[in-house]
């Protein structure tokens, strides 16, 4: 018996594209200042962290096990209380999947495959689902939101929605 689904297109992560969901966190475009006595180059305020007045923002790892192709995407997560930023440790792509909000529910998801270099911070209650390595296990920066409150509300699709193998690995 075969299954309902949708295929979901997975196109470039671009700022405009993604703006929709929060900010692309990449060197492209940023201000740059020199300190430490002009050794280092620092990117400016790629994003900016948010959390409600009970949390506190946290600054985690993550090591996502590659998935396998293809992939169904199924279900979407928020985070009502906080926003939530990635940003891979290796130069490896990732996927990136995120939905407006219909109704307190996800819609339809858009796909973005994000380069080694580029990272994402999810606004606070936008749907995304969580972190999609490719080819190898890989590691990733992660700030987001600790404290009292419920932070994490799951929905799943009636239909999953299949992130066919686009030779990422």
């Amino acid at each position: 018996m075969s299954e309902l689904h949708t295929i979901l297109p997975v196109r470039p992560l671009t700022r405009e594209s993604f703006a929709p969901f929060g900010d692309v966190l990449e060197t492209d475009r940023a201000e740059i200042r020199l300190i430490n006595g002009g050794t280092t180059e620092r990117f400016h305020a790629l994003s900016t962290a948010s959390v409600d007045p009970d949390g506190r923002v946290i600054i985690s790892l993550f090591r996502g096990q590659p998935r396998r192709f293809p992939y169904r995407v199924d279900m979407m997560e928020r985070h009502p209380l906080g926003s939530q930023a990635f940003y891979p440790l290796a130069d490896r792509p990732w996927l990136v999947v995120a939905a407006e909000d219909e109704n307190g529910a996800p819609g339809e998801p858009q796909a973005f495959l994000a380069r080694g270099t580029q990272g994402v911070n999810y606004r606070a209650k936008v749907w995304h689902h969580p972190l999609i390595a490719v080819g190898e296990v890989s590691d990733f920066l992660v700030v987001d939101r600790e404290g009292r409150g419920a932070n994490l509300e799951e929905q799943s699709y009636p239909q999953p929605y299949i992130i066919e193998d686009g030779g990422w690995t």
